[in-house]
């Protein structure tokens, strides 16, 4: 399940006017398929979209959250799969591990908050945080009341002004240290039982060249869910290609791209134009951007010999240019080197946390 299609649906979903419930990982321990701030949607049918376990406990998910959307309330499940007694469930997984999980309800009637504030953070272009209440002692905000802050937008659903500054922090913690976790958050003698989770719009890739073994490349990486903007100088390439899984088109030269798009809403740009002249000037581009991921078509000593025609503009670009690009997992053609630029991609970006944390107060668009 990628970030798109959950989102997709949750569009369709929505505008069908279906009461709506939001599936979230708050703990999990030992061996488990998600990790604490993974989601699902599920609709008042038990038709649902995303996946927590690999597909061994969304039926019975499916079922627990009938009863919510029908007005149950929230609900926590714990799906403790470490002995044998799983196999007496019927679920046979054998994954050894717990999660417990989260059951939320997203009612048309309040416009299926909080999700809805999420989903505005996944589809722009700044990260953010939510905090969702677990459980009380009794007192302050419900179960379920959620907390949604992006850059100096706050949106609030059951939880008053008055529990944000206490909320905050733990908020920006997950969001520093991209993580989602969960504590007890004390105010005026009232405890609540807390989940902090990072919410991240997907990667943003630039593919620098349309030729021919880019389209794997582009439909690996719409297959994930990432954002991918496909530039090149020469329209032919564009047209005769197939990029419908791009998110966007250009046809400009290197020198007019920067003034179109903003680099500093890109995570990893391409390189691959099979074209030394314009590869130079896409490399010199990106010299003058912050872009932490530059990957670069072709053998090492086409690089070597790139980057010193570049001369002491190559130093910008020192500890972000990967050439060959990709991991070498021995593949050879289009389709396996789209496969290991991926692999590469996915492990500096999103492994190794390094998806930029971008600024929300003044954006600026693309």
């Amino acid at each position: 399940m990628s970030t798109r299609q959950l989102l997709a649906t949750f569009e369709r979903w929505r505008t069908a006017g279906r009461d709506l419930v939001l599936a979230t990982v708050y703990d999990t321990a030992g061996s488990t398929y998600s990790k604490a701030g993974a989601q699902m949607l599920i609709d008042a049918d038990g038709n649902f979209q995303g996946m927590l376990s690999g597909g061994c406990l969304e039926g019975d998910l499916a079922e627990r959250a009938q009863a919510v959307a029908a007005g149950a309330g929230p609900q926590s499940v714990t799906y403790d799969l470490r002995g044998r007694d799983e196999e007496l469930w019927g679920l046979g997984v054998g994954c050894e591990g717990v999660m417990r999980i989260f059951l939320q309800p997203l009612p048309a009637r309040d416009d299926f908050e909080p999700f809805a504030a999420m989903a505005a953070v996944y589809g722009g272009d700044a990260a953010g945080a939510a905090a969702t209440v677990l459980a009380t002692d009794g007192r302050g905000p419900a179960p379920g009341a959620t907390l949604v802050v992006a850059g100096e937008t706050t949106h609030a659903a059951g939880i008053g002004t008055d529990w944000h500054a206490a909320l905050l922090p733990g908020m920006e913690r997950a969001r520093a240290e991209h993580r989602a976790y969960t504590t007890a958050v004390q105010r005026d003698g009232v405890t609540l039982d807390v989940l902090f989770a990072r919410l991240a719009p997907p990667p943003h890739v630039l593919v620098l060249g349309a030729g021919l073994d880019a389209e794997p490349l582009v439909r690996l990486l719409a297959e994930l869910g990432w954002r991918v903007t496909v530039q090149d100088h020469r329209p032919a390439y564009l047209e005769r290609g197939d990029f419908s899984e791009a998110g966007r088109l250009l046809n400009l030269t290197p020198d007019e791209l920067p003034a179109v798009l903003d680099l500093q809403r890109i995570d990893a740009a391409i390189v691959m134009s099979h074209h030394l002249q314009t590869d130079r000037r896409y490399l010199t581009m990106l010299a003058d951007s912050s872009v932490p991921y530059v990957g670069l078509l072709g053998p090492l000593d086409r690089r070597r010999r790139l980057l010193a025609e570049l001369g002491d503009v190559a130093g910008a670009l020192a500890g972000r240019v990967h050439g060959p690009a990709g991991l070498d997992i021995g593949g050879r053609g289009p389709a396996a080197i789209a496969l290991s630029i991926v692999a590469e991609l996915h492990q500096q970006l999103v492994k190794e946390d390094r998806l930029r944390e971008r600024d929300a107060a003044d954006p600026q668009t693309a």
